[in-house]
């Protein structure tokens, strides 16, 4: 009995300590904190309002080949799920000292939109389902930039430049956009 213990200690031993390390990879946390920001990229600004403009085409409920308008509605539904998503995406990631700057920077931008999606955009969704006006619909829309989009931008700008260090300091090959 005796000749078994050290080795099955060493083997529970070697197990802790391969749970207790970070795996994460570098490029996880960019893609979490950073390439989700991509679908964000026209918050308070043109691009989300295109997409409420022209929305996108689905299959139509009990067809194969048959499609139809998304809601607005269901555009931003689909906006809030994924900011939540990504929100719990960030938690679960282990903050370490070189990670944390830019798990900070990415939750506050996802803290700051999400309310945003539930509320203001929310109601520019109804008004583009309920066939409101189209100049009740801009003025609406320039409501929401004019108070939203400088916060964005700001927060958005912040997460870009710790991103750009991070993602040169672990040689993650990134094109960016300026």
């Amino acid at each position: 009995m005796k000749k078994y213990k050290t080795p099955m200690l060493m083997a529970m031993a070697c197990c802790c300590l391969l749970t207790a390390c970070n795996t994460t990879t570098p490029e996880m946390y960019f893609d979490a904190a950073l390439l989700n920001t991509n679908s964000i990229t026209g918050f308070a600004g043109d691009g989300l309002l295109r997409q409420l403009e022209s929305p996108s085409l689905k299959l139509k409920e009990s067809t194969t080949n048959e499609t139809v308008a998304m809601k607005r509605k269901e555009i931003i539904d689909f906006k809030i799920r994924f900011a939540n998503e990504n929100r719990d995406e960030l938690e679960q990631l282990k903050e370490t000292e070189e990670t944390k700057e830019m798990l900070v920077a990415a939750k506050a931008l996802n803290d700051y939109i999400s309310p945003v999606y539930k509320t203001e955009y929310m109601q520019l969704a109804k008004m583009y389902d309920d066939g409101a006006s189209k100049e009740d619909i801009h003025l609406f829309a320039m409501h929401i930039h004019a108070k939203y989009f400088p916060g964005f931008e700001k927060l958005f700008d912040k997460l870009t430049i710790i991103g750009k260090q991070y993602a040169k300091q672990h040689n993650i090959k990134v094109t960016w956009l300026d």
